[in-house]
């Protein structure tokens, strides 16, 4: 039988954290104040973190951090680009972990979580007591052609015609430019219109069948702007990293206790990329999942992650 999400919590504390000059992030801690300390790293970039996030931890046995980064969810300014560079997320993760005086901490990451997972863990190796990466992106130029370009349009040609619907025919050669220009452009009729059908694409392929739930999600204005500027942003500057730079930087972390769940059917991080990670990474538990998609919510994703906590908080390890 497999395991599903842990009942529903609430926060026992919010704060808000100045950092920079501009950017105030969303801070929250759940489940037990004495337990495991984890941080979970939402997607996007510019996704943000939801109620279910917290129902993939034991609540007794986990001190379940999550905050929003810059520029979404309840972090303020919304949508902001200013001071939005992969190394300020990084700087946040630290600054956190030292506001709630955390020797070390459990980080676990879905899609750009999973990204944002390894480069800290590589940046802070001495700070990471493991690691859960779900829908590995590796976020390489080949990883935002196949999604944002060509090679999922192939899969879904129906949601491919309305994602290319708010650029001009002669822009389409380059659609990150081309939506680029348009989500950072002044004219907010075509810059909300742009930023739904962005967040609607992905929205669409995340899940191996229909979801109107998370299509309603990212579907919802704010998420959706918040989702497509921020994450087109990152996407036009390579995401602020050199060129396969979490595998180039793999030794630093291959002795901390891994897990990746990667769905088969995922077609927003393609599997390759999981199989890329997991060959330069022996050491790490590979679970591959064959009724899934991309989504942490999907019945066999859900599974594996709960899984995964479970075992961590019982022995530390992954099997």
């Amino acid at each position: 039988m497999r395991k599903t999400l842990y009942s529903s919590i609430s926060p026992y504390k919010t704060l808000q954290l100045q950092v920079g000059n501009l950017h105030t992030i969303y801070i929250e801690e759940c489940g037990n104040p004495a337990g495991i300390p984890v941080i979970f790293l939402h997607g996007g970039p510019g996704g943000g973190c939801t109620e279910g996030h917290r129902q993939y931890f034991a609540p007794e046995k986990y001190r379940i951090i999550l905050f929003d980064q810059r520029g979404c969810g309840r972090s303020t300014p919304h949508a902001e680009l200013r001071e939005n560079t992969t190394q300020d997320l990084i700087s946040d993760i630290e600054s956190i972990r030292e506001l709630l005086g955390i020797e070390q901490w459990l980080v676990f990451g879905g899609s750009w979580g999973s990204t944002l997972a390894l480069i800290y863990s590589q940046a802070y190796p001495q700070r990471v007591r493991g690691l859960i990466l779900r829908g590995i992106f590796l976020c390489r130029d080949e990883d935002i052609r196949w999604f944002y370009q060509f090679g999922c349009s192939e899969i879904f040609p129906d949601y491919w015609q309305d994602y290319l619907a708010p650029i001009p025919a002669e822009q389409q050669v380059d659609l990150l430019s081309a939506y680029h220009k348009v989500l950072t452009g002044g004219d907010e009729t075509k810059q909300l219109a742009a930023a739904k059908a962005w967040s609607l694409w992905e929205a669409r392929t995340a899940t191996l069948h229909p979801d109107q739930t998370v299509r309603d999600y990212f579907g919802d204005t704010k998420t959706a702007l918040g989702m497509a500027r921020i994450e087109c942003h990152y996407f036009m500057n390579q995401s602020f990293m050199q060129p396969n730079q979490l595998i180039n930087n793999i030794d630093s972390i291959r002795h901390i206790p891994t897990v990746i769940v990667q769905g088969r059917y995922d077609v927003i991080c393609p599997p390759r990329q999981a199989f890329t990670l997991a060959g330069a990474f022996p050491e790490a538990v590979f679970k591959l999942i064959d009724d899934a998609g991309h989504a942490a919510s999907e019945p066999g994703i859900v599974d594996a992650l709960v899984n995964a906590t479970d075992q961590f908080s019982e022995q530390g390890a992954f099997k």
